[in-house]
């Protein structure tokens, strides 16, 4: 799984695999319309992969349904919520679309969710997992088709989630001034914990605003490749040439342990190897192979829904804060980061780095956490800016120091749109909160910021 991660981060991939139509032997399959909507939240709770152009308008097998129903009962249990005992007598399971319907009514009819006792028609159109063709048919003796088992599955999970007002609330607040809104989440660059699916407050912020603003335009292809080329030596050199022989072989083992050739990452710099394998080493059991960042599913969403796409920064000045760190410095960040992951492959480790690895996770915990809940004070109990920008980290200052600045301006500026406009913007919630995050920035400049209830 790690290794199919290792590649995607190293290829630059920021956007969300599901937007970009792979390259097929057959025909691709595209979804249809009333499909698109879900493939953001389908994508990050794992009902589709990066493969589904080859299968989405195909029938469901039982081997595809029995999966999905796996999602669907994973992701109830973590409600805990009360189990009843459920009546499956007479319910069919098998690849009509009442017997996908079955399938996954009988993972809901586990627990006592209101109006399950009703049955599975009753129940699941109750919740609008199911709507019925244009007279209210549905079809049910009729071969259901992937995307269609796709989208009840999807739809249960979220309806199930809003009637109990679960789900991830985000570090969500709200700016406004005169008609214009502008919502402000801070994101986490990760998928662990558990964190989808979102909760409806924040899925609804994005919905309802015209153009979703991230740190870059995920969706730049120009940017993408240009970010990729400084990630890598173009001048004859390899990584060997820049870095010691130890730590050379070390990357070389780490490849094969990763399942890559052993000369797959010799055209990367150390800042580029050490992004990505710190990013491997902070994932967790809940992190699938799909492992969509909160930021790329913000962007999925956002694209599947005909958004307008905004960025803060560009790529040639983002990849420069990384290229431009001194030679010493990025062999020390690929040292450091290595070691983290050469711990988490093999499980055994030194004093030292398994005391870091444990501060990490229980940093990463308390992030996440906090983020669930839309507790930002206790995120920054958690994530202490203060000494981050303090420390004598040479990334540290460029991070964030170099950067709020900006991002503060550039928020100000959507609210002064003339008009009456709403907006999203998604950037690292380490630039949301102080010391110098633009929450408190928009505050000073007059604007009314408030977190989201």
């Amino acid at each position: 799984m790690r290794g199919n991660l290792l590649k995607k981060i190293l290829a630059g991939l920021m956007s969300a695999a599901l937007l970009a139509v792979p390259a097929l032997a057959a025909e691709p399959q595209q979804p249809a319309a009333w499909a698109v909507s879900q493939l953001a939240d389908s994508y990050a709770l794992g009902l589709v992969d990066d493969n589904y152009t080859s299968y989405i308008e195909s029938p469901v097998t039982m081997e595809q349904l029995e999966s999905m129903t796996d999602v669907v009962a994973a992701k109830l249990a973590l409600l805990e919520l009360d189990q009843r005992t459920a009546d499956a007598v007479g319910l069919v399971v098998d690849t009509t679309r009442g017997g996908v319907m079955n399938a996954l009514y009988q993972e809901a009819a586990a627990y006592e969710l209101p109006g399950v006792e009703k049955g599975t028609t009753a129940f699941l159109t109750s919740l609008g997992v199911v709507k019925g063709g244009s007279a209210g048919d549905l079809a049910l003796e009729r071969t259901c088709t992937y995307q269609e088992a796709m989208v009840m599955a999807n739809r249960l999970i979220l309806a199930v989630y809003d009637q109990q007002d679960a789900g991830s609330k985000g570090l969500l607040w709200k700016a406004t001034n005169g008609d214009n809104t502008l919502y402000l989440l801070g994101t986490i660059h990760l998928d662990r914990d558990n964190v989808y699916p979102l909760h409806k407050s924040l899925r609804d912020a994005i919905q309802a605003s015209e153009e979703v603003i991230f740190e870059l335009d995920l969706n730049d292809q120009e940017g993408i490749a240009l970010l990729q080329s400084m990630q890598t030596y173009s001048d004859g050199t390899t990584l060997a040439d820049h870095i010691s022989p130890e730590l050379y072989q070390r990357v070389q083992t780490a490849a094969a342990a990763l399942g890559m050739g052993a000369d797959a990452l010799d055209l990367y710099k150390p800042w580029a190897l050490a992004s990505t394998f710190s990013t491997l080493s902070m994932m967790d059991d809940s992190t699938s192979t799909n492992a969509m960042a909160i930021d790329s599913y913000v962007n999925a969403a956002a694209v599947n829904s005909g958004k307008a796409i905004g960025a803060v920064e560009t790529y040639a000045f983002q990849g420069g804060i990384f290229d431009g760190l001194s030679a010493e410095y990025q062999e020390a960040y690929l040292d450091a980061a290595l070691s983290a992951l050469e711990a988490s492959l093999s499980g055994t480790t030194s004093s030292e780095v398994e005391e870091g690895l444990q501060q990490q996770e229980e940093m990463l915990s308390g992030m996440f956490a906090a983020w669930k809940d839309r507790d930002p004070a206790a995120f920054s109990q958690v994530y202490d800016k203060a000494a981050i920008i303090n420390s004598t980290d040479e990334l540290n200052s460029k991070l964030f120091t170099e950067r709020d600045p900006g991002m503060i301006q550039a928020a100000a500026k959507y609210l002064e749109t003339e008009g009456s406009h709403t907006y999203f913007m998604a950037v690292g919630a380490g630039h949301m909160v102080d010391p110098g995050g633009i929450v408190s920035g928009l505050k000073e400049l007059g604007y009314t910021v408030e977190l989201v209830l």
